[in-house]
């Protein structure tokens, strides 16, 4: 596996040059970092130069950093809070490589749209616009997905609360789905445990 990635690393090296902000090699695989504003020009450089022939996008995810900062020693303790993480291999060649781009705007994240790329981004930048909030730019259908189109928030920041904002069920009198506040009072259950006296043979 190291020999893979001693070659894939020049290779990236020499397509994407001041593209990388960072390279990592970890665990056998190596992750990119690159700027917002060369996101798009870098992802088609992976797929379509030679040398490194990123032909399928395997996933897109969205990362919230936000917890990081409370820790205080990891590197994105100061950094933008919003992230997107690809998953890419070369079939050609037999290798994989994950790259990340933060936003650069924690209130509005926005990166540009990879779907134009790899046509498999689809529905993979929906589901992170849908749980993160992530706003994919160029995206030709960017909506929800997973959650309700009416639903409030971003249910996998790490600021939402666990019992959400708002919660539906049908109203029989209205003949409809509503919404309304949560009702559910957060709380807290100690499970009981009972021991008994020859419980698994011992006396």
């Amino acid at each position: 596996m190291d020999y893979k990635l001693d070659v894939l690393q020049p290779a990236l090296e020499a397509a994407l040059g001041p593209r990388i902000r960072s390279l990592v090699r970890d665990r056998g695989e190596i992750t990119i970092t690159v700027k917002a504003a060369d996101y798009l020009e870098a992802c088609t450089q992976l797929r379509d130069h030679p040398a490194l022939s990123f032909e399928q996008l395997m996933d897109v995810c969205g990362l919230d950093y936000s917890a990081y900062r409370d820790g205080g020693a990891s590197i994105y303790a100061e950094g933008p809070r919003y992230c997107v993480a690809l998953h890419l291999l070369s079939v050609s060649k037999n290798w994989r490589l994950r790259v990340k781009v933060f936003c650069p705007d924690d209130d509005l994240p926005i990166v540009a749209s990879v779907n134009g790329v790899w046509a498999a981004a689809n529905w993979f930048e929906r589901e992170a616009f849908d749980l993160f909030g992530i706003v994919f730019e160029g995206h030709d259908d960017l909506r929800r997905i997973l959650t309700d189109y009416g639903f409030i928030g971003h249910p996998f920041r790490k600021d939402f609360p666990v019992s959400g904002h708002v919660e539906m069920r049908y109203d029989p009198e209205q003949k409809r789905v509503i919404y309304q506040p949560v009702t559910i009072e957060p709380r807290e259950i100690t499970p009981r445990i009972i021991r008994e006296d020859h419980y698994g043979g011992l006396h």
